[in-house]
C-alpha cells in the first residue's frame, strides 16, 4: 500500500459509522452551498487555480498549461467593478439629455402589471407645424436610446444620424420627428432600473411583463401630452418595424403612413430561440443574482456573451467572409482557445464594448417583449381579455390613489415549471422540406393573421427587407406585405434588397443610406 493512500484509510477508520436513520439534508442550503461553491469557483483566477493544481501534482506535465488572458480581462473587470462598487452607485446608462415626458397617471400593461406613474425619455428634430399633423414617430431596435441624431444639447451622433436632417430620408424641412426610449429600457424612460414609488427602490425584477403593444401605447400617451392628435408616418426598423406595424394595428385612425423595416407581424422561431440563450447565459452569470445586482458588480460576462450571440445574428455570413475570411489575428503565434480568429477579436471586441452600456434586466425585459409579439386575431382577443379582468386594478388605484393590496397581486405571480417530461418530436409537428416562403407565396398568411391586421386595411404602408438578413428573414417581410394585401390594402409598397444590394444582414437598416434610406424617403413624399 502506497504511503498517499494510509492516511485516507485511517480517516475512514477512525470516522463515526452511520446509524440506521438517514437525515436528508435542507434543500435550500445545498443549494446555497452549491451557489457560494460556484461563485468561488467563478472569481478564482486562473493562476490560482494553476498555482494550486501544481501544489497537488508535483510532477511534471508533458505539456505547459494554457493561459487564458480572456478570462483574466473578465476577472479584472470583475475586480475592478468590485472596487467601484464599495465607492460608487451602479454605472449611469444614460446617453446624454434627453426631454422626459411624465405621466402621473397609472399605467396598465397588457398582462395585467401596473406601472404607478410613468416617464417617456424622448428627442425630437424639426418643427412641428401649426396644423401638428407633420408629426413622425421613429421607433428604435431593442437596446437603441432615444438619440437617434445629434441636438444641441447632446452633439454625440445619433444611431440614426445620416438618416434624419434637411433633405435627408426623414426631412427636417418637412417633419417634425420624434424617438423615444421605449418602456423597459434603461435610457430615461421607465424600466427595470426606475424606482417604485411605492417603495423608493429599484423596481429590478418586481418590473411586470411588457409587450411591444405596451411600448406603443406609452407612445400615444406621450403623443396625447405633446398635443399631436395623428402622426404623419409610424417609421421603425427591426424591434421598431414590429412596433410600427403595432401603432398601425392599435391606432389606425391616428397613423397616416406605417414604415416597418426588417420587422415582421409575429415573432418566429428562430429568433426566439436566439433571444432565449441571450436571456439564459446573462440570467447564468452569478452577479445577475435574480436582476438585485443594482449597487453591486453587474453581470457584465453574462452581458458580453449576449452581445455576442446577437451579434452573430445581425450581419451576414458573405459579408464576414469578405471582412475576415479564416485569418487568424496573429498567424505567427500558435492557436488558443481564447480568441484567436480576426472573427473571435471582433465579437469579442463587440461583446466587451456593450456589456456595461445596457442595463441587463432592460434587455431580459425587452427581448420578452419581442417573443411575445403577435399581431394575429386569436392572441389579441386574448390579450384584451386579459385586459379587461385586470381593468379593475386600474380603476381601483386611480379611485383610492394607491397601489393594490399584496393579497391581490400574489395571483400575478409566475408559477410556471418545466414540464417533467422533456419535449419530444413528433412526425405530425412538421413536414420535412416545408418552405415558409412557398407557404406565403402557394397557401397565403394564415387567416387568424390577415383578420388581426385588418384594421391597418387602408393605411398606406411600407415593408422593407434584406436578402442577407438571417434574425429577420426577408420571407417574413413578404409575409407582412401579403398579409395586409390580404386584408384588403391597396396601399402596400413592399421592397427587398438582394444580397447584390446589401451584405450587411439585418444591421443594413443602419448603414444602407440609399437601399433604405431612399426607399424611405421616395415613400414619404
Amino acid at each position: 500500500m502506497s504511503a498517499s493512500k494510509r492516511p485516507i484509510l485511517q480517516i475512514l477508520r477512525q470516522a463515526p459509522r452511520q446509524t440506521s436513520s438517514v437525515r436528508l439534508p435542507n434543500p435550500k442550503f445545498c443549494r446555497q452551498t452549491q451557489w457560494e461553491s460556484t461563485r468561488r469557483i467563478y472569481h478564482q483566477t486562473p493562476r490560482k487555480a494553476q498555482a494550486a493544481q501544481a501544489a497537488q501534482e508535483p510532477t511534471v506535465s508533458s505539456n505547459p498549461a494554457l493561459s487564458f488572458p480572456c478570462l483574466d480581462a473578465v476577472e479584472s473587470r470583475s475586480e475592478s467593478l468590485q472596487r467601484r462598487s464599495l465607492s460608487g452607485p451602479e454605472p449611469s446608462y444614460a446617453t446624454g439629455d434627453h426631454l422626459t415626458y411624465h405621466s402621473k397617471e397609472p399605467f396598465l400593461l397588457d398582462w395585467g402589471g401596473i406601472l404607478p406613474s410613468l416617464d417617456v425619455a424622448y428627442e425630437a428634430w424639426g418643427t412641428l407645424n401649426a396644423a401638428k399633423d407633420n408629426a413622425i414617430l421613429l421607433h428604435t431596435g431593442l437596446s437603441a436610446s432615444s438619440h437617434a441624431h445629434s441636438t444641441e444639447a447632446n452633439p454625440k451622433p445619433g444611431w440614426w444620424e445620416k438618416f434624419i436632417g434637411p433633405g435627408k430620408s426623414l426631412d427636417t424641412n418637412k417633419y417634425f420627428v420624434i424617438c423615444t426610449n421605449v418602456i423597459g429600457g434603461c435610457f430615461g424612460s421607465t424600466g427595470p432600473s426606475s424606482v417604485d414609488p411605492a417603495n423608493g427602490e429599484r423596481y429590478a425584477t418586481r418590473f411586470p411583463i411588457l409587450t411591444m403593444e405596451d411600448m406603443v401605447r406609452a407612445q400615444f400617451r406621450m403623443l396625447d401630452g405633446l398635443g399631436i392628435p395623428k402622426l404623419y408616418a409610424s417609421v421603425g426598423a427591426s424591434m421598431g418595424g414590429m412596433q410600427s406595424l403595432a401603432a398601425g394595428v392599435l391606432f389606425p385612425e391616428r397613423v397616416g403612413k406605417v414604415v416597418s423595416i426588417s420587422g415582421c407581424a409575429r415573432s418566429h422561431p428562430y429568433s426566439i430561440a436566439m433571444r432565449h440563450t441571450q436571456r439564459q447565459v446573462l440570467m447564468m452569470d452569478p452577479n445577475w443574482s435574480r436582476g438585485f445586482y443594482y449597487d453591486r458588480i453587474p453581470p457584465h460576462a453574462g452581458m458580453k456573451l449576449a452581445r455576442e450571440i446577437a451579434t452573430v445574428t445581425y450581419r451576414s455570413g458573405p459579408e464576414w467572409e469578405q471582412r475576415f475570411g479564416r485569418r487568424r489575428a496573429d498567424p505567427s503565434r500558435p492557436p488558443a482557445l481564447c480568441p484567436d480568429f480576426l472573427i473571435e477579436t471582433y465579437l469579442d471586441h463587440a461583446g466587451e464594448k456593450w456589456c456595461l452600456e445596457y442595463d441587463p434586466n432592460s434587455l431580459l425585459y425587452v427581448s420578452k417583449a419581442m417573443d411575445l409579439f403577435d399581431l394575429g386575431l386569436e392572441h389579441r382577443n386574448r390579450i384584451s381579455a386579459v385586459r379587461a379582468d385586470n381593468k379593475h386594478k386600474l380603476d381601483r388605484l386611480v379611485e383610492e390613489g394607491k397601489l393594490m393590496a399584496a393579497a391581490d397581486s400574489s395571483a400575478d405571480l409566475c408559477s410556471l415549471t418545466l414540464p417533467d417530461q422533456p419535449y419530444e418530436e413528433k412526425e405530425e409537428t412538421a413536414t420535412l422540406g416545408s418552405d415558409p416562403v412557398e407557404d406565403i407565396t402557394e397557401k397565403g398568411p394564415p387567416n387568424d393573421l390577415v383578420a388581426g391586421m385588418k384594421p391597418m386595411a387602408t393605411t398606406p404602408t411600407l415593408v422593407l427587407g434584406v436578402a442577407s438578413d438571417i434574425l429577420f428573414p426577408s420571407w417574413q417581410q413578404r409575409e407582412v406585405a401579403e398579409t395586409l394585401r390580404r386584408a384588403g390594402n391597396r396601399q402596400v409598397t413592399h421592397v427587398e434588397l438582394g444580397q447584390d444590394k446589401s451584405l450587411f444582414g439585418h444591421d443594413t437598416f443602419l448603414l444602407d443610406l440609399e437601399g433604405v434610406g431612399g426607399s424611405v424617403q421616395k415613400f414619404l413624399g
